[in-house]
């Protein structure tokens, strides 16, 4: 009966990858490339194919070269000839429009080909939560944090696309995983699968360095806790000496785990990435990045301060070809750790703004998780919560324990608290996205605590409402289909998500071949002036139809075009109220839109349009002549 019971769950598990790579597939291949695609996919190329890792330094390789690898079996023209690929510093946008839209190269083609590689990866990710869940919840329950991710329109939208925010999901998980069963049984086996593990983490994201500190957080407060127990449970009986042999092993080993990290993985992956890129192009282009990201070297004669100091050994790493590799993984943490800490002008709750503050990430994760889940994650929290008030009453139970029965969901919730609260404090806002890699994490510690509620009595009524929770999840992510980025959940309401956040939450570029589907079918449409955010490109898709467009070029009219097409992102930016700090000059406004089609009544609102591409692009007919 085990075996089937584990037979049947295993198929219920390749039935939900199958289902979520079907719908991303068919998600895929109606959206255009997003805003990122466009600096992803060439800079991929680049490693795979050129071995030069020129652009894009501020990202780590691992999901761009899997993205990158179906092209290598196409003859495909790269613009190596071109003068920003030859004496330009990260000239990743230029390279990109050219490589994929100006080089004779089937944009279409490469842009469907690169996204396999990122679904696969989301595929491996459902695998692995439900085989990690498994060990703590069984074969059924672990079907539960699989199902949800797998389905989650969050994970529809984003695990499609050339962007690195389902692989950071991927090598936290792994990471943590690993490291678990690390101090759980500090064996040799298990330390040099974390180590590998932890490599990989870095290959994903820079947002994986936290694993660093997270660790060492982790181990000490284990080290604490079970500070009178040996690694078998049992009393040391006081001997301190105990105590700092467990200490030294397990900081030795967390070390020694970083190091295997660094030179078994990160280390060859950045050597056959760099290995021809002329050493004195990088030692250039290092220092002109970081003469903005970090200060620059230290003038002559003067003692740097901790930015310089870090920039002059950067570029000092570049000098060697032996330790030039580690110089591009750190020239890529150091502009990711810049980016994470700058602010970004965002449309936000009714203003443009410099930051959406400590609220953006709650508010936007309550806006965009599906209600049912959210009701889940509640319920689960308030049960936890309950749980911990009577323990307190019972006076404080060992939480040594505690942490030797449920390490793995411990630090699972402990790196939740870690990550969301440096989150929360980041100035960079942008998308939720950035919160992807809590997802799995979150997704199993609810199933945990609804297998628990469910043990605990009652169990036909409250596997009755999970079901109903699950099913309405379900029907939710049926009827979002195929518009997931631009997911909002009932409490805004489908298609209006554009008035509380845009950018990667709404609006990044994904509706241009919807346009261009939009003006096919049109035959009236002459010509269309676009005024696009995103990856794709006006020219390559419309030709002599449609026109690249600005608010500051004035009214389209002027040069006979009577029809107008905005990306939301870029009217929202344009037209909404400033917060502090920002400015806006008055031609960037499409004051000669608003005086035309005043702004609809509300928080958010824009000039109501004719039609909408998909759910972002806006389109407005100009009947008549300027100033009419």
């Amino acid at each position: 009966m085990g075996k089937t019971s584990r037979k049947i769950s295993i198929l219920i598990l390749a039935g939900i990858m199958l289902a979520s790579f079907l719908i991303m597939l068919s998600v895929s291949l109606q959206d255009s490339p997003i805003m990122d695609e466009l600096a992803h996919i060439p800079a991929g190329y680049s490693y795979v194919k050129l071995q030069d890792y020129r652009l894009n330094p501020e990202h780590p390789p691992l999901v761009k070269m899997i993205a990158a690898a179906p092209l290598l079996l196409m003859n495909l023209s790269f613009p190596v000839t071109a003068d920003s690929w030859i004496n330009g510093v990260n000239s990743e946008w230029d390279i990109g429009t050219k490589f994929i839209f100006q080089s004779g190269n089937n944009a279409n083609t490469i842009v469907d080909w690169s996204r396999i590689g990122p679904m696969l990866l989301t595929l491996l990710l459902i695998a692995l939560i439900y085989f990690f869940s498994r060990e703590l919840l069984g074969e059924w329950w672990a079907l539960l944090p699989a199902f949800i991710f797998g389905l989650s329109p969050m994970v529809l939208s984003h695990g499609h696309y050339v962007t690195t925010d389902v692989g950071a999901a991927l090598g936290i998980l792994i990471g943590i995983y690993f490291y678990n069963k690390y101090v759980t049984s500090p064996t040799r086996k298990h330390l040099v699968w974390a180590g590998l593990a932890f490599g990989i983490a870095q290959l994903f994201k820079f947002s994986a360095a936290l694993l660093g500190p997270f660790f060492l957080i982790l181990i000490t407060i284990y080290l604490i806790a079970t500070a009178s127990h040996n690694s078998k449970g049992k009393l040391d009986n006081g001997k301190s000496n105990g105590f700092w042999r467990r200490a030294l092993r397990y900081y030795g080993g967390t070390i020694l785990i970083f190091i295997i990290g660094f030179v078994l993985v990160v280390y060859p992956f950045y050597l056959f990435t760099t290995w021809n890129y002329p050493i004195q192009k990088q030692q250039s282009d290092t220092a002109s990045i970081l003469s903005s990201y970090v200060g620059g070297q230290s003038p002559a004669g003067k003692i740097c301060n901790i930015k310089t100091c870090v920039a002059d050994l950067d570029i000092l790493m570049t000098k060697s070809y032996v330790t030039r590799p580690y110089a591009q993984f750190f020239l890529g943490v150091l502009m990711a750790a810049q980016r994470s800490t700058s602010n970004a002008s965002i449309y936000f709750m009714g203003q443009v703004v410099e930051s959406g503050g400590p609220l953006y990430f709650p508010i936007m994760y309550g806006l965009k998780e599906p209600i049912p889940i959210l009701i889940l994650v509640l319920l689960t929290l308030g049960l936890s919560i309950w749980e911990i008030s009577k323990a307190i009453k019972r006076k404080y139970p060992n939480f040594a324990e505690y942490l030797g029965t449920n390490f793995q969901e411990f630090s699972m919730f402990l790196f939740i608290v870690l990550y969301a609260a440096y989150s929360i404090n980041s100035p960079l806002n942008i998308g939720l996205r950035h919160l992807m890699p809590l997802f799995p994490l979150g997704y199993i510690l609810v199933a945990v605590g609804l297998k628990n509620w469910v043990n605990k009595g009652h169990q036909k009524v409250k596997i009755g409402l999970i079901a109903v929770l699950v099913i309405w999840f379900l029907f939710e992510v049926v009827s979002a289909y195929p518009y997931y980025l631009s997911y909002y959940n009932e409490f805004v309401g489908a298609g209006n998500g554009y008035k509380y956040a845009t950018d990667s939450n709404y609006d990044w570029g994904q509706d241009l071949l919807r346009l261009k589907s939009f003006v096919t079918a049109h035959p009236e449409i002459d010509k269309i002036a676009v005024d696009y955010f995103g990856g794709g490109n006006v020219d390559y898709y419309f030709g002599s139809k449609a026109v690249s467009w600005q608010s500051n070029e004035g009214d389209p009219r002027e040069s006979g075009i009577h029809w107008l097409a905005i990306s939301v992102n870029q009217l929202q930016m344009a037209t909404e109220p400033l917060g502090p700090g920002v400015t806006r000059d008055q031609e960037d406004s499409y004051a000669w839109l608003t005086s035309i089609r005043p702004p609809e009544p509300g928080m958010g609102n824009v000039p109501k349009p004719d039609y909408i591409a998909g759910t972002s692009i806006f389109i407005y007919k100009l009947d008549g002549n300027p100033g009419t």
